[in-house]
This record gives structure tokens, C-alpha cells and sequence, in this order.
């Protein structure tokens, strides 16, 4: 993995766009799009996914749901890609991300609009759509992670995104700690996306994370939440304001 800001996201849970304007200015071109805990609705998506491709932003949905009206939306608007929770084994996985590819490869139907420029497609269009917008299955359970392999091998699966925290309660551990456990589930899918010449993105909040993920090879690298940058400023400002001894 390099050091290039494209291969460094931010999370989005809310869809402020004075906020995606600045950390534009601060040098981030890529984010996710969290839809399932967000407060993302349907009509607010697709202005945002507008504002982005007009920015020249690149973008990853995380879907509502393993749903293909989920997976569809998501893409019909313009996000780059599809992030798609909860999977669960492999046949769950053929059956759900099939919405995420045209066919012959999938199953996902055809709407003119934003991703044809309003216009008619020309006869290659679906082909070349199936190349560009990436799917990556999420692998938060323990099911997903059993048949991680089997699930990256399959021709609608670009990627992999897992999900520590949700993994580890899904394996009994309770509350994800990045410890030799939670490390060991997190090299597997590092593992299962490499033998398959495909990537696999790490939610990566503390440097710690962030090292191992370089060490294992993740395309790229999630590295804050919407708040988590927002109490960041917040904090800075107070501790400003302390050193300035304007506050206790």
C-alpha cells in the first residue's frame, strides 16, 4: 500500500456537506458512506453522491441492508461502490451481491440517469459499469468468516471490509479490542483476499491498526468517523483555550 490520500478514507454518517468540503481542502478524496447506522436517507443519498462526483470525490456506500434494492440505489446514484452488511455464508453471500453486478455476471437491473449521463448506454456501458463500481462484502459474522475464502472467490465479490467490531461479538469475544484474537480474524481476511489477487479495506482508528493493516497488505485504510474528526477539533480547541488560560 503507498502513502497517496486516495488510499485514505474517512467514514460519514451524516450527510453534511460543508464537511465533505473541508476535508476536501484538507486533502481526503475518498469516503465511506454509512447508511446502515447513519442518517442518510434516500433523497439525501443521491444529492450527496451528486455533490461528490461533481467534487470528483470517490466514494463506498455501506448499504441499508444485504438487500438488492439496497445495493441498487446505492450504485444507481453514482457511489463507486457498495459496502454490503451483514453476510452470511457463502450462498448468502452468491445470492446477495449478485445485485451488485449487470448481467450475465449478475443480477442487477438497468435505470437510465446519473450513471449513463442521461443518456441512452451504449452496448458496452453495462460491462464496463461491472468493472468500475467495486463490491465488497462485509465480514462481521461468524459465518462470513468461515467461508471468507469461498466468499472472495466469487465473481460479484471485488473486495473485502471487515468488521471488527461485530465480528468479535459474533465469535464470542464481546467488545472488539485488537487484541491476538480479534488480530488472528482480521489476517484471515487479509489472507483469503490476497491468495485471490483482490483487495481488502481496514477500518483502522489508532496507529496501531493502521501499522498492522500496512503490514497485511489492505488497499486501503479507514482511518476516522465523522465525529471521532469532530470531537478531535473540539478537544484541540478546549486544550487551545486551556494553554491560553482562558478556562480552567
Amino acid at each position: 500500500m503507498t502513502s497517496s490520500m486516495e488510499n485514505i478514507a474517512l467514514w460519514m454518517s451524516q450527510p453534511h456537506f460543508s464537511y465533505l468540503e473541508i476535508a476536501r481542502t484538507c486533502g481526503f478524496s475518498s469516503f465511506v458512506l454509512e447508511l446502515e447506522h447513519g442518517t442518510f436517507d434516500l433523497s439525501t443519498l443521491d444529492q450527496f453522491l451528486a455533490f461528490t462526483k461533481a467534487q470528483g470525490l470517490s466514494t463506498l456506500t455501506k448499504v441499508l441492508a444485504p438487500t438488492p434494492e439496497a445495493i441498487q440505489q446505492a450504485l444507481d446514484f453514482g457511489s463507486d461502490g457498495v459496502i454490503v452488511p451483514h453476510i452470511l455464508g457463502v450462498e448468502h453471500a452468491q445470492q446477495v451481491t449478485k445485485a451488485a453486478k449487470y448481467p450475465l455476471v449478475g443480477t442487477r437491473s438497468y435505470t437510465g440517469g446519473r450513471i449513463f449521463g442521461y443518456a441512452r448506454p451504449a452496448t458496452d456501458a453495462f460491462e464496463k459499469e461491472n468493472k468500475r463500481t467495486k463490491c465488497f462484502a462485509m465480514i462481521e459474522t461468524a459465518e462470513s468468516l468461515a467461508d471468507v475464502e469461498k466468499i472472495i472467490a466469487l465473481d460479484t465479490v471485488d473486495g473485502l471490509f471487515p468488521g471488527p467490531s461485530d465480528l468479535a461479538l459474533a465469535r464470542g469475544r464481546g467488545a472488539y479490542a485488537f487484541n491476538d484474537d480479534d488480530k488472528a480474524d482480521l489476517r484471515r481476511c487479509a489472507a483469503a483476499a490476497r491468495a485471490a489477487g483482490k483487495p481488502w479495506i481496514m477500518p483502522a482508528w489508532t496507529e496501531a491498526e493502521r501499522r498492522f493493516a500496512q503490514d497485511e497488505g489492505a488497499a486501503m485504510l479507514v482511518v476516522a468517523t465523522q465525529n471521532m474528526t469532530l470531537r478531535q477539533g473540539m478537544v484541540s480547541t478546549v486544550n487551545m483555550l486551556k494553554s491560553e488560560a482562558l478556562v480552567a
